[in-house]
């Protein structure tokens, strides 16, 4: 008996409720959670750097009567940021917007795509800036790498690292930043389980690891670049490599508060935003399209290099 094929009575439609892209989650993002964020009007311009020395002199002595007071001073410098203008577009033709099926939304796709662009080149640029040598006060690979279950000790590691900073600056490092693989590294050690045998947690989490480190905080670094060029085969790696930063950071920038880093942001871009994107659109008729744009502007600087203790390389 003839049936109809199933060609026949169904043509194959993409689905009206679901797509699939890859814009990686911004929790995975750290550039805009490690250092403060200081909004400036200028694109360049100069800041006052404090003799760190001058602060820890003990010169007060004994005063006599009618004798005078011993006195000193402070050194004061000046250095200079430059915010980088980074900009990214995805053009929308007129008649692929025309032609275009649900679900698909053309405009809103392009700012998804514009926006998840600017915010992989950010965080790349934090780590070249801020996530490698000869940056920081110090730079150490481990003797025995994290990943040596049987002969390393991460936590004497980490902790000689607060102390370093402590001694060298009165500061106590209040931030841990960790590399994906480093801190899969670290949930699984077994002085670190051995910590927490008797609780309830079946997972070492980021805060179980910040009151171990006696840090304010544990951020883990998990975003991913592609390694090769378009139209290569693809490849893929963490942005942040195998390696881990101690430092101090100041929520609260101002006039003498120290910090390892700040990112100065000219708000003379993305409408005022600086380091958070802003995206526009606008038209190119000679291309008989609309242009979707996105812009940021910045200047990653290390501002007390001795406020930093890196591990480069913790794990295998």
């Amino acid at each position: 008996m003839p049936q109809p094929t199933q060609s026949a009575v169904h043509v194959n439609r993409p689905l009206t409720m679901m797509s699939v892209a890859y814009a990686q989650a911004q929790s995975d993002f750290i550039a805009d959670k490690v250092f403060p964020v200081v909004p400036v009007d200028k694109q360049s311009d100069l800041y006052y750097v404090y003799t760190k020395n001058d602060w820890f002199r003990d010169e007060a002595k004994p005063r006599g009567a009618g004798t005078e007071s011993a006195g000193g001073g402070y050194n004061l410098s000046t250095a200079s940021y430059k915010c980088d203008v980074f900009a990214f577009h995805k053009d929308i033709p007129d008649q692929v917007r025309a032609n275009e099926d649900v679900p698909l939304n053309s405009d809103r796709d392009a700012t998804e795509f514009v926006t998840n662009r600017l915010l992989l080149r950010r965080e790349i640029q934090w780590a070249t800036d801020f996530f490698t040598t000869s940056v920081w006060g110090t730079d150490l690979t481990p003797s025995n790498l994290w990943s040596d279950y049987a002969a390393s000790d991460p936590i004497g590691d980490i902790r000689t690292g607060v102390r370093t900073v402590k001694v060298n600056t009165g500061f106590e490092p209040n931030t841990l930043v960790l590399g994906y693989d480093v801190f899969a590294k670290l949930q699984d050690h077994p002085d670190i389980v051995d910590r927490y045998k008797y609780t309830n947690s079946e997972v070492i989490t980021e805060q179980m690891l910040a009151r171990l480190f006696k840090v304010e905080r544990v951020l883990v670094a998990g975003g991913v670049k592609a390694t090769n060029v378009e139209n290569e085969t693809a490849a893929y790696s963490f942005i942040h490599g195998k390696h881990a930063l101690l430092c101090y950071t100041n929520a609260r920038p101002g006039i003498l508060q120290p910090s390892a880093g700040y990112i100065f942001s000219w708000r003379g871009v993305s409408a005022g935003s600086g380091y958070t994107i802003g995206t526009s659109k606008f038209r190119m008729e000679h291309l008989k399209s609309d242009r979707v744009e996105g812009e940021i502007a910045f200047d990653n600087k290390v501002i007390g290099s001795d406020l930093g203790y890196f591990f480069n390389g913790a794990v295998a």
